[in-house]
């Protein structure tokens, strides 16, 4: 199903099918995206927005490590739930910027999930073409 205009005036408070929710933010950060570049002046080829996001996508993961005790060294510190939820959220901004970038749709980006997930699962029961994944218990 794909969304037309209609998604963005339901209410906060509406149900919507799964898909079509990956298909809104997909749609609400090709908006901010747009925003920026229109407002700020940033162009760059592909090659440009690639190394740009995937910077910041790794600046986003070290503050999400930041939020966890991974620091053997020091003493540990109540994880902050909710602000690690928020880093992860900046993370997938970045990471559906990204996917729209390189030419990958909500629905593109769905399909490629669920075949690599079998893909997977098929490794870690042998049942894979590449060698090395299948779980072997001592």
């Amino acid at each position: 199903m794909t969304l037309s205009v209609n998604i963005r005036k339901l209410h906060p408070d509406a149900v919507v099918p799964v898909t079509d929710k990956l298909t809104h933010i997909f749609e609400m950060q090709k908006t901010l995206d747009d925003r920026i570049i229109s407002e700020r002046g940033v162009d760059g080829t592909l090659e440009d927005w690639v190394m740009g996001i995937t910077i910041a996508m790794d600046s986003e993961i070290d503050e999400i490590r930041r939020e966890v005790n991974w620091k053997w060294w020091k003493n540990p510190k109540p994880i902050d739930v909710d602000a690690l939820k928020s880093e992860v959220i900046d993370l997938w901004h970045f990471l559906v910027s990204l996917s729209e970038k390189v030419g990958l749709s909500a629905e593109e980006v769905y399909a490629a999930y669920c075949t690599k997930n079998a893909e997977n699962h098929a490794r870690q029961e042998g049942r894979s073409d590449k060698s090395g994944y299948e779980v072997v218990r001592n």
